[in-house]
């Protein structure tokens, strides 16, 4: 491994999403965004629904949709574990747009008959994934 770098490994329960060297990541946590980089402190935090930022040891970038997890960070490796986990490449829009679409109109028409916090939930896995695919357009275009 060389000098610049840190092992990073990204799972869910399904599947190893990434594994390799990585020079930088950014991800959302319980507190806000954070960068890992080598040399980063050891840390663990809850993850919130957002995007994975990767860039490898040649330079080039990954993005990832997670719906929420852990992250550990230790000198030599870091870890994310992720309830659920899809590359930016995998996520469909239109599902998305959809979701999102259902926890708004559960939120504004139900009234007290709903859980807010399940909806409030939802909404943000939607908007999450959303985020994503917005970054990844940008990117191809």
């Amino acid at each position: 491994m060389a000098l610049f770098t840190v092992h990073l490994d990204v799972v869910s329960a399904e599947e190893s999403l990434f594994s390799g060297s990585i020079k930088s990541l950014q991800i959302t946590g319980s507190e806000g965004e954070l960068g890992v980089m080598p040399g980063h402190a050891p840390l663990l935090t809850s993850l919130k629904p957002g995007m994975v930022r990767i860039i490898n040891e040649h330079d080039e970038e990954e993005v990832i949709y997670i719906s929420g997890g852990t992250l550990e960070v230790q000198p030599n490796h870091v870890t994310v574990l992720a309830d659920v986990a899809l590359r930016a490449d995998d996520l469909d829009e239109q599902s998305a747009l959809e979701a999102k679409q259902r926890a708004e109109d559960h939120i504004n028409k139900h009234g007290g008959d709903i859980d807010f916090a399940e909806a409030a939930s939802e909404l943000a896995h939607a908007i999450a994934q959303l985020r994503v695919i917005q970054i990844t357009k940008k990117k191809v275009n």
